[in-house]
């Protein structure tokens, strides 16, 4: 005969085992075990610890209904609930379906929430409030792996996927999901201006002349649904269509009319863009050419050219000038011819500038020898 004292604490409970089967709940205080025929062992749990995990829960929970009501609370959901367990008022851990569990009463009060998510994936909303920023609490919620939670920003949108099937747009705010049972997929969309660039795009123009050409447009969702319904991605199909445009506009046209003429370009990608777009949801705000890169070789041409060209420009400028000099001199001459003043004072203008020249001048016979003798004018025929 063996005996054994066991002491339980008040913030314990005892499992007493016969014969390694389950033969009572243990309360706090003293017990003695006596063990004659059959082998008695007693297992301490801490009701701090509020989970039963033991391997005569699911004895418990088949065939001692009275033990259960008075030591336990039990949880046993079906395929299409979910359980949400709560320590003191303050929400812990969220039970996935299927679960059977049992948990200590005593200490720390359990409530257990069933929901039944059968018929829709949408949690409510007051238990979305308490699901958003869980890590900012003592204690985080565990089980947050069943649920798809997300906000939308003020300028999207989301596209809400479930089992396949597209729902409504969610409007910004907070929302969350029930992942159990169900397959969830979320895609937030931005409806604000878009930025989109087509670069290093070679393309050959009319006159067969390469081109490497650099192209930004923005862009903007009209209808989001009906943009994801008819394409898979809206954003690959825009810049295609960009693509497909540019050549278009540049390989319809010679060097010299898109050098002349960038914004052709622009006009024609507008409209061939806008075109493709107007039925899939998406509107195109603007697309222009950064830039036109020409090969190396076409560049010296180019210079060539346009050297040969100003030159030319400088030669008619030149011959325009030296044209309207020589008529500004027959006219001076005219005056001169009929007017001996005028011809007098062109002389000592002349003279004057003559004289700015020389450092040293020695004049004989007197200052009207150097007006007349130095400078004779001829008497009109």
């Amino acid at each position: 005969m063996t005996i054994k004292r066991v002491v339980v604490k008040k913030s314990e409970r005892g499992i007493l085992l016969r014969n390694g089967d389950f033969a009572g709940v243990l309360q706090p205080g003293k017990h003695w075990l006596v063990s004659a025929v059959d082998r008695l062992h007693a297992e301490i749990f801490g009701l701090a610890q509020t989970a039963f995990t033991h391997e005569a829960s699911a004895y418990l929970m088949a065939h001692e209904p009275d033990v259960l009501a008075a030591e336990f609370v039990q949880v046993d959901l079906g395929e299409t609930q979910v359980g949400l367990r709560s320590e003191n008022g303050v929400l812990i851990e969220v039970l996935a379906p299927g679960t059977r569990r049992l948990y200590w009463k005593g200490l720390i009060d359990v409530k257990i929430e069933v929901i039944d998510i059968d018929e829709t994936a949408v949690l409510p909303p007051t238990l979305v409030t308490r699901l958003i920023q869980t890590q900012m609490r003592e204690r985080g919620v565990i089980g947050l792996d069943g649920v798809l939670s997300l906000q939308v920003p003020e300028s999207s949108v989301g596209i809400l996927i479930i089992d396949g099937k597209v729902q409504p747009l969610l409007q910004p705010g907070a929302h969350a999901y029930w992942k159990f049972n169900r397959h969830i997929a979320i895609e937030l969309i931005d409806l604000r201006m878009q930025v989109l660039d087509v670069s290093g795009q070679e393309i050959l123009t009319k006159d067969k002349v390469g081109l490497r050409l650099n192209l930004s447009a923005t862009w903007r969702y009209t209808d989001v649904l009906k943009a994801f319904m008819q394409l898979q991605k809206p954003a690959e199909h825009l810049y295609r269509a960009l693509q497909f445009g540019l050549r278009a506009a540049v390989g319809t046209r010679t060097l010299d009319e898109l050098l002349e003429n960038k914004s052709a370009i622009d006009d024609s990608v507008m409209a061939h863009v806008t075109e493709h777009l107007s039925d899939h949801g998406m509107a195109l705000d603007s697309a222009g050419v950064k830039d036109i890169v020409l090969p190396g070789d076409m560049k010296v041409i180019l210079a060539q050219v346009v050297q040969a060209e100003k030159a030319a420009q400088a030669n008619v400028i030149r011959r325009r000038e030296e044209t309207a000099a020589t008529r500004s001199l027959l006219n001076t001459a005219k005056v001169m011819e009929d007017n001996p003043v005028a011809l007098r004072m062109k002389e000592l203008e002349t003279l004057e500038r003559v004289a700015e020249r020389i450092d040293k001048i020695t004049v004989f016979g007197g200052l009207d020898q150097v007006l007349n003798g130095l400078v004779t004018l001829r008497q009109p025929a």
